[in-house]
């Protein structure tokens, strides 16, 4: 059987946060994490995020915008901690389609603009509880 989305490696792991800033300056502390890209908002998702490169990963900090975002009430139930495992794929639309037809339960059906690029997400339902992204970062602003 041939797998409907192969991924060329993990693009990055987020982490649901209060503060960007006090995050980034812990991880930065502790770990040698290196200078963040420019923070941005990201309205659709209501959510401010960057990116921090830590050796040849990255982790993406997500931090809520509105108190009744999906990341705040993740925050709220959960505490601050890892949200969701991005994966690195090629044609992204092609791969959602073949997601779709063997079954998988999206929560995007078409690519979105992300952070990394155009992205789409997978339920998590379909994924033993975890929530994927997926990135095409072909389509990346950079």
């Amino acid at each position: 059987m041939t797998s409907p989305c192969v991924a060329r490696h993990i693009n990055h792991v987020a982490i649901a946060v209060r503060d960007i800033q006090t995050s980034l300056s812990m991880y930065q502390g502790l770990f040698g994490a290196g200078d963040a890209a420019e923070i941005e908002e990201i309205a659709d998702q209501k959510v401010k995020a960057c990116l921090v490169r830590i050796g040849g990963s990255q982790i993406e900090f997500i931090q809520p915008t509105d108190l009744d975002s999906g990341v705040a009430k993740f925050i709220e139930k959960r505490g601050e901690s890892v949200h969701h495992i991005c994966f690195e794929v090629d044609k992204l639309s092609e791969r959602l389609k073949a997601l779709k037809a063997s079954g998988v339960q999206l929560i995007d059906e078409k690519p979105r603009h992300g952070l990394s690029g155009q992205i789409a997400f997978i339920h998590p339902k379909s994924t033993g509880g975890v929530l994927i992204e997926l990135v095409d970062q072909d389509t990346a602003k950079r």
